[in-house]
């Protein structure tokens, strides 16, 4: 990674700060680590409950990589917006095609970092009526493909019920099968490579 992309001071104080709180409070409990690439970028794709799905995916991985996520535009007002770049996040516009959200994490990947999407767009389960259901996008397929980067599936559970002080726990699966998709149509190699991705997610969920 460049020297300009570096994680921030913040991101390695939350890193630092937070595994007493997950592996002491929240007894994370981590498997599969072994298919996480040791060096080089990826799509890391989970299913999403939480909002806070992002911090133990990216505490169990440490910091062998730099976790780079999408983050809502409306999340970008000061002094939040500092926070939240910090935080390895950049912004997505919700609800339509952003190319340039797209591009940017396509650049992330290949440049060596791990860039953290939920197909589902958006979480399963919320009090309020949501605008956005969620439902499958190829959107983390896509940029694999384009970056040339594994497709990293994983699955998390607890994190939408963290009051209650739930035992966390996060497994990573075999990247995707990509190889053979070459040479299809762009739109065709995302949509099977979602299709599988999708599949595996919800098989590590069953397994957790």
């Amino acid at each position: 990674m460049s020297e300009r992309d570096r994680p921030s001071l913040f991101y390695r104080f939350v890193v630092l700060a937070s595994k007493p709180l997950l592996y002491g409070v929240y007894r994370l409990e981590v498997e599969g680590l072994e298919h996480v690439p040791a060096s080089g970028g990826f799509v890391l794709s989970a299913n999403h409950s939480s909002s806070f799905d992002p911090w133990p995916l990216g505490i169990a991985i440490g910091d062998r990589h730099y976790l780079r996520h999408m983050a809502k535009s409306e999340l970008y007002w000061r002094p939040l917006k500092w926070v939240v770049d910090a935080g390895g996040g950049f912004p997505v516009r919700r609800g339509e095609r952003d190319t340039e959200a797209i591009e940017k994490a396509i650049v992330l990947a290949r440049q060596g970092d791990a860039v953290v999407m939920f197909p589902e767009g958006t979480r399963r389960k919320k009090g309020l009526r949501k605008k956005f259901e969620a439902r499958a996008h190829s959107g983390a397929a896509r940029i694999a493909l384009e970056a040339g980067v594994p497709l990293v599936p994983a699955a998390i559970s607890g994190t939408d019920r963290l009051a209650r002080l739930p035992k966390l726990r996060v497994r990573y699966g075999p990247p995707v099968e990509l190889d053979d998709l070459k040479g299809l149509d762009p739109r065709e190699a995302a949509q099977l490579a979602t299709e599988r991705l999708m599949e595996t997610i919800h098989r590590l969920e069953a397994e957790l």
